[in-house]
């Protein structure tokens, strides 16, 4: 099935679903919206003890639930037990929490949200600006982040135009760009940030983002006009788009003679510090 994985935000706590496009439906981790309604310690072992509870009481919704393979906090992809909406709304009966109510609102307005944007592509955008403007991320930036979306989205067209396999090739491919232009590969980049499971571009400097763009556009502009074969060919493409930026790179590193290249995320320069926050507020 054609799915992508996306983090949802409830009350500053995220909540890692996959959106199914072949059946238009949210598929939802289990154990972090036990997370969110229990405060629990463990909610892994909540979850064990309920889905056992659950199955002795024969719960359609424990039998009919399924696994899917998640970014755990490690960073890693691990089998996570998952529901849909429908069947997430009627599990949630049998968690008693006082955030039950706020929370299937929320579960029935992202969902909303989802099929309003297959409607209307630019609504997700507006979202999109919206949630980075409360997090506390400046315009500056959040302009160049939605450029950089842009520019993502054009180069993979590229790369399925040229038969490429989204998943593993794509990631490959990108991290070729990034190895190229960065020195490190998108795992390395991720760790030097100190990051796991969160969004490298959500964690760049405005400068790392414009060369990122540049990277990841050269490469497109490239396999245009090379018309690459195959995805070895594709690698070199990848390889060549990613020298354009590199380019760049040293030449602004020379001039300043600071690196582009930063250990700084999110937190601590863009301005999402949640505890500093809500100190502030």
């Amino acid at each position: 099935m054609r799915k992508k994985e996306f983090i949802q935000i409830f009350e500053e706590k995220q909540v890692r679903t996959v959106w199914n496009a072949e059946q238009e439906k949210w598929y939802i981790s289990i154990v972090d919206v036990i997370a969110i309604l229990t405060d629990s310690v463990d909610p892994n072992a909540y979850w064990r003890k309920l889905k056992q509870r659950l199955k002795a009481e024969g719960n359609e919704t424990v039998t009919n639930c399924h696994g899917l393979k998640m970014q755990a906090m490690d960073g890693k992809m691990r089998m996570t037990d998952v529901v849909d909406t429908e069947q997430l709304f009627r599990m949630i009966q049998s968690i008693p929490s006082p955030k039950a109510e706020p929370f299937k609102l929320w579960l029935a307005q992202v969902a909303s949200e989802r099929l309003d944007e297959m409607q209307d592509p630019e609504l997700s955008i507006d979202r999109a600006l919206d949630q980075y403007l409360k997090l506390g991320y400046s315009e500056n930036w959040i302009n160049q982040r939605l450029k950089s979306m842009e520019i993502r989205k054009e180069l993979t067209d590229e790369w399925k135009n040229r038969g490429l396999k989204e998943g593993q090739q794509f990631a490959t491919l990108t991290d070729i760009i990034t190895k190229a232009w960065a020195g490190k590969t998108t795992k390395e980049y991720k760790v030097f940030k100190g990051l796991k499971k969160e969004n490298l571009r959500d964690n760049m400097t405005n400068t790392e983002l414009i060369l990122n763009m540049l990277a990841e556009a050269s490469t497109k502009d490239i396999s245009q006009a090379t018309n690459p074969k195959d995805f070895e060919e594709s690698k070199k493409v990848a390889e060549q788009g990613g020298n354009v930026a590199k380019v760049a790179l040293k030449e602004l590193e020379s001039r300043t003679g600071k690196k582009v290249v930063s250990s700084l995320n999110a937190k601590s320069v863009l301005g999402i510090d949640k505890s500093k926050k809500k100190k502030d507020e």
